[in-house]
């Protein structure tokens, strides 16, 4: 077995222990069926559909369905959720409804990207090898499980606090991260429609702001999850806020902005231009352009 083979393995093991830990913490304190906590069902719902949607994907050598699937993973989970629990309670339709709007936007944009594209250079190097391929997948099950953690916990909690204060600046908080991811990749696809910026980089709109103000947008409206579960979490069950935190750190230090830092980098960096950029810039945290 060669070494990407060995290694790719390895990180399957530990996602899958990962999120058994998290499945297991989770779990304490909340309702089940037929014996089974719903949150750990919900656990094992998001690595199943993605090993389902790996096999034909593998098969036919595309990566077309990846990021649709994971936003149909969101979809699934909070909506099976909120129907088996069959408790309709505001913080729950909240969350159904945030996670939603958000997953349908995502998902639908980055599909129609990928396909506009024809292929994602992420996966290049991996499609080829079995078992490569499928850490991508089950990684994107941990993604997603993860993510929507401390949501899941407070949906399945046996009791249902109101949705207090904390839970109405969570909904702020989102509404603030889901405006600034949206309008963020509004105007990088505005921009590249433009021929004229062809082989440019954007540095407009709220990418004057931050190198990856998308990103940004991004963690903040987990963070706003996180507060809305908040009060409904207790014992056990506050491990699942790190969601937000795992939010975070992926993309802050592992497959988000490493890698699109990178890329630029080789490709911009001669550029005087793109060098004044990146040192006016913040990488994600936005502060007002200086001049």
């Amino acid at each position: 077995m060669k070494k990407q083979e060995v290694e790719a393995v390895i990180a399957i093991l530990v996602a899958l222990l990962v999120a058994a830990a998290v499945a297991w913490a989770g779990s304490q304190g909340g309702v089940s069926i037929a014996g089974v906590p719903l949150f750990t069902l919900a656990a094992v719902v998001a690595f199943a559909i993605q090993w389902a949607v790996f096999v034909p994907s593998y098969r036919q050598q595309t990566e077309h369905w990846y990021d649709l699937t994971g936003s149909l993973t969101y979809l699934s989970m909070v909506i099976g959720t909120l129907l088996l629990v069959g408790r309709f309670d505001l913080r729950s339709l909240v969350i159904v409804g945030l996670v939603t709007i958000w997953a349908a936007r995502l998902g639908s944009f980055l599909y129609r990207r990928v396909r506009k594209a024809g292929s994602d250079s992420r996966f290049d190097e991996i499609k080829p090898c079995f078992v490569s391929f499928l850490m991508a997948w089950t990684l994107q099950g941990l993604w997603v499980f993860l993510t929507l953690a401390a949501a899941l916990a407070a949906m399945t909690a046996s009791t249902t606090p109101p949705l207090g204060v904390i839970g109405v600046i969570g909904i702020l908080v989102w509404m603030i991260g889901f405006a600034i991811e949206a309008i963020a990749d509004a105007q990088k696809q505005n921009f590249r429609k433009d021929p004229a910026n062809k082989g440019h980089f954007i540095h407009s709109g709220l990418w004057a702001w931050s190198r990856h103000p998308n990103y940004f947008g991004e963690i903040t409206l987990w963070f706003g999850i996180a507060l809305i579960a908040l009060p409904a979490l207790s014992g056990w069950q506050y491990v699942t806020l790190i969601s937000p935190l795992f939010v975070y750190v992926l993309i802050v230090f592992i497959s988000g902005i490493p890698m699109l830092e990178s890329r630029a980098d080789e490709r911009w960096g001669d550029d005087p231009s793109y060098r004044d950029y990146k040192a006016r810039t913040p990488v994600l945290f936005p502060r007002p352009p200086q001049t």
